[in-house]
């Protein structure tokens, strides 16, 4: 089975703590048997790549016990149930929603949005969210939504814009992930469209030391590249005795071009649309950044080492 959703967790987790105390890894892998998750199931991650989304549900499942007065800590690592916690759980039957610790005003307190949060805002829904995921995998999941949404943007605005305008953002990104020296620098080189069946070339580090050539196609979403535009590009860098070659496009690969490049012994990275946004987005090419969020965490090693 999939990794069970927040709320289908809860109720496990205040199970085990009504049978006496117990550490959140214990718990995790009670749990675990008792749904018979897989492997992969207790290694799927969170969207932050940071930890898995099994154990991520099963400590904020227990926060959010904590926050009702329904457990306690203690010590660290370790929680026990409080005797409303028992009370609790012999009430109430089924799953233990998020919004079913509302009725604590300890929770209550925790779970009401601040005066930061709009709450007339249809894009907030408490009940809705609440019960498919703990807060950092909502945030985490969210900000992969945006940067989607994003993408999609970016590739539209660069399909409309000319030719040229494709070359110099090319430009601007090679430059920002370490390529060429300056924009101008690398611009003398980059954008001598004709030139031999290749776009242009950039210096692979600042020194100049080796340098990479470069295709690009400015293609709708509806015109993938084939492998006749990759044996092309091939043949020319087998002509310029070239050992590295990026192909740009705006579009996508067929399957024939990608296994094409992949037989070829010239190292032939192919880029497409949703990498090169993505790139972009990374790079801040096309886009700038509006909010930072930093997220903290409890750091164990500080109280381990008191």
């Amino acid at each position: 089975m999939a990794v069970p959703q927040f709320h289908e967790i809860i109720r496990p987790v205040l199970e085990l703590a009504v049978k006496g105390t117990m550490g959140v890894h214990d718990a995790a892998n009670s749990i675990a048997v008792r749904l018979n998750l897989s492997e992969a199931d207790l290694e799927e991650l969170v969207p932050s790549g940071q930890q898995t989304r099994f154990y991520n549900r099963v400590t904020w499942a227990k926060t959010y016990l904590k926050k009702a007065g329904l457990v306690t800590y203690p010590s660290r690592g370790h929680f026990v149930a409080t005797d409303r916690g028992r009370e609790f759980l012999e009430v109430h039957d089924g799953p233990i929603r998020p919004k079913d610790l509302r009725q604590f005003s300890e929770f209550e307190a925790f779970a009401t949005p601040t005066s930061a949060t709009d709450v007339s805002d249809p894009a907030y829904s408490g009940d809705e969210l609440e019960n498919t995921a703990p807060p950092d995998e909502l945030i985490t999941e969210l900000h992969t939504k945006l940067n989607s949404e994003l993408a999609d943007e970016l590739i539209e605005r660069v399909q409309a814009m000319p030719p040229i305008f494709f070359e110099r953002l090319l430009v601007q990104l090679l430059v920002n992930m370490g390529y060429g020296g300056t924009a101008d620098e690398a611009g003398r080189d980059l954008g001598k469209s004709g030139d031999g069946g290749v776009d242009g070339v950039i210096d692979q580090d600042r020194l100049g030391v080796d340098q990479v050539y470069i295709q690009a196609k400015r293609y709708a979403d509806d015109n993938p590249v084939g492998p006749g535009a990759i044996r092309d590009f091939f043949g020319a860098l087998n002509m310029k005795r070239a050992t590295k070659g990026i192909f740009f496009t705006t579009s996508s690969f067929t399957k024939s071009a990608r296994e094409t490049a992949a037989a070829l012994g010239t190292r032939i990275v192919l880029i497409n649309g949703r990498q090169l946004a993505r790139l972009m987005i990374e790079t801040k090419v096309g886009c700038r950044e509006e909010t930072t969020l930093v997220i903290h965490r409890i750091d164990e090693d500080f109280f381990d080492n008191a």
